[in-house]
């Protein structure tokens, strides 16, 4: 049977709103929405080359969840799965909003997050049905950011990723160490329990140093510029302690300045080791969703059967091209990314 949904992510979402012209916060009289969910990310990302998406949530029904849940149909994502809660007008339960300065210069970008009481957190055991969910379902995503939220977001990523494993459906898992939610030792016990049902991981030295204590060689306190070679050193680390795990990926960025970036993919894919093209002084309009793009090309390459140096040179083309748009979501095309990786030069297109 014919399955009707491609990729299937679960997670928060928050409204996002940035200053433009690299203001500070604080400088602005005027704000710039966005929304900033990285399961959502993914679900976008891959209905924009070709896919079909479904996204699973709870929002409070206020304008920041249809905001949510309209953006997200705009763009080809199934949301008739965002369980709506009612506002009660005093914020008991509510959507979590995120603040992003824009960096230049010397000056990186800021993030900001409001997220407390989200209405992710007050899901009931069994209110979601995994099961029908994930059987009509051929690929997965959650990522360390859902859970790092609670307790609830834990229970839920823990069973539906079990749920996908005994259904046949392949997993992905990006690691998304966030240090403003939670420390190391947590996200290591909660990873213990998540780790078994990944089939494809992703995240960079830092993830992989926080949330399992696996090293890289030579990384330095800031965890910036690591090699290739070095990535490599870590994840064949983590095919060594998690044999289940077919690819470990991630992105590789030089920040020379805000908006001047070194950038390039790299990936593990069954015990070889593949690299995309450097993309070098990448110019950068927001950085923010860059690792989600990697994410959603690495999902729809293997889901469409490419071969995994394709795979890679497509993440790391899509995934530079997602610098150039403002917010978190991809707007480039499949046949843009494959110009790009082909090496085409940025020439008018008339």
């Amino acid at each position: 049977m014919d399955k009707q949904i491609d990729v299937l992510g679960f997670g928060e979402a928050m409204v996002r709103f940035s200053p433009m012209h690299h203001l500070r916060l604080e400088q602005a009289s005027e704000l710039r929405l966005a929304i900033a969910a990285a399961e959502l990310n993914v679900a976008v990302n891959v209905s924009h080359l070709g896919l079909k998406s479904k996204w699973v949530s709870k929002m409070v029904d206020t304008w920041s969840g249809q905001f949510v849940i309209n953006h997200g149909r705009a763009h080809g994502v199934d949301m008739s799965e965002v369980h709506l809660v009612p506002f009660d007008g005093r914020g008991n339960v509510r959507n979590g909003l995120c603040f992003v300065e824009i960096g230049v210069g010397p000056r990186p970008n800021r993030q900001i997050y409001d997220r407390g009481h989200s209405a992710i957190n007050t899901v009931e055991e069994g209110e979601f049905d995994w099961k029908a969910l994930l059987s009509d379902t051929r690929w997965y995503h959650s990522t360390g950011i859902t859970t790092a939220l609670s307790d609830v977001c834990v229970r839920e990523v823990i069973t539906s990723m079990r749920t996908a494993k005994e259904l046949g459906v392949r997993t992905s898992f990006d690691l998304n160490y966030r240090s403003t939610l939670w420390g190391p030792e947590a996200a290591q016990e909660v990873m213990k329990q998540v780790m078994p049902y990944i089939d494809v991981i992703i995240g960079n030295e830092e993830d992989f140093e926080k949330m399992l204590g696996i090293s890289a060689p030579d990384t330095s306190e800031t965890y910036s510029n690591l090699s290739a070679e070095n990535y490599r050193a870590v994840a064949e680390q983590v095919r060594k302690h998690y044999p289940n795990v077919q690819v470990v990926g991630t992105t590789l960025r030089d920040a020379k300045t805000g908006l001047l970036n070194d950038w390039q993919t790299v990936m593990l894919y069954e015990g070889e080791f593949y690299t995309s093209r450097k993309y070098e002084d990448l110019e950068i309009v927001d950085r923010t969703g860059g690792g989600d793009s990697f994410a959603s090309a690495i999902i729809y390459s293997m889901l469409t059967e490419q071969d995994p140096q394709y795979a890679i040179d497509l993440a790391g083309a899509y995934s530079a091209l997602c610098h150039g748009y403002f917010g978190d979501w991809n707007w480039a095309t499949k046949a843009e990314a494959e110009r790009v990786m082909q090496g085409s030069a940025a020439r008018v297109i008339r």
